[in-house]
């Protein structure tokens, strides 16, 4: 299992803040496999989709800087329940701060994100976000 780094305050400030979710239309139908694993692969905005796009991280939760060298990726994780992301999508790409999620289901989304390192620390979730397809 892997271990979670603490993360400071600046780092979950500067984190959540640029978490963003952009733009929606509907169309497309499509619905994705609960508890499901998938690796990011480049993807198009399609209907029915959430953007989104983050910083990396410049410290660490003791305030020691991080590099961009020492993070291997992030982990998205979201879900319909705000207390159930059971969806999980692995960027194994550290310099990739952006993603689009497609054919999402109409209702809520929920959605954190973390920041992996080269050893496998995982930070915790950054402030979760929604967006209403």
């Amino acid at each position: 299992m892997k271990r979670v780094i603490k993360v400071s305050k600046a780092w979950i400030a500067a984190f959540a803040m640029g978490l963003v979710l952009t733009g929606c239309v509907e169309g497309i139908s499509g619905t994705s496999d609960s508890s499901s694993t998938s690796y990011a692969e480049p993807q198009q905005f399609s209907e029915r989709s959430a953007s989104l796009s983050w910083n990396a991280p410049a410290t660490r939760a003791n305030g020691d800087g991080i590099k961009m060298g020492e993070l291997s990726g992030y982990v998205i994780s979201y879900g319909q329940s705000p207390d159930e992301l059971s969806e999980v999508i692995r960027i194994d790409d550290a310099n990739t701060m952006d993603y689009i999620i497609n054919n999402l289901d109409y209702g809520t989304w929920y959605f954190t994100i973390q920041a992996e390192d080269v050893d496998g620390l995982v930070s915790a979730p950054s402030e979760q976000v929604s967006k209403t397809i």
